[in-house]
């Protein structure tokens, strides 16, 4: 399975990574069988449904579909790490949205532990944004 990790660190083997490329959901049908990694798949889950929670508030879509989330990686003893970006430097959520986000996590994902580093490489554009962000903002 390619490595879509944008920050280019090296993972170990145990670690299961989840990126905005794999947010597309799939039909129930679709979606393979629980197994060997159920804790971590539905611990992504839970993680993705609470980051879907939050917003910037300049902009009335979630930062999952924003393409602000860039990587969430669970290790073996759920420890959950969140690389995620804001649209600007200069956003004024940048103080309060990493700290929302770990909260979130913490509450509705209940982790053993949660990490959220805000990462400015790359840089977000709006072509990171979900065909389904950029629908609701008109961008399509």
């Amino acid at each position: 399975m390619e490595d879509n990790n944008k920050s280019g660190e090296q993972r170990t083997a145990e670690e299961t990574v989840f990126t905005p490329e794999t947010r597309t959901e799939q039909p129930d049908e679709q979606k393979p069988a629980l197994s060997g990694g159920d804790e971590a798949i539905a611990l992504k889950e839970k993680v993705v449904e609470a980051v879907s929670t939050c917003y910037d508030p300049e902009i009335p879509v979630n930062i999952y579909e924003l393409g602000l989330i860039y990587d969430i990686s669970i290790n073996p003893a759920s420890e959950v790490t969140v690389k995620m970006t804001l649209t600007s430097p200069a956003c004024p959520a940048a103080q309060s949205l990493p700290g929302e986000v770990e909260d979130k996590i913490r509450v509705m994902a209940k982790p053993k532990d949660v990490k959220v580093e805000v990462v400015w490489d790359p840089p977000w554009t709006p072509e990171m944004m979900s065909e389904a962000a950029r629908l609701q903002l008109g961008m399509m």
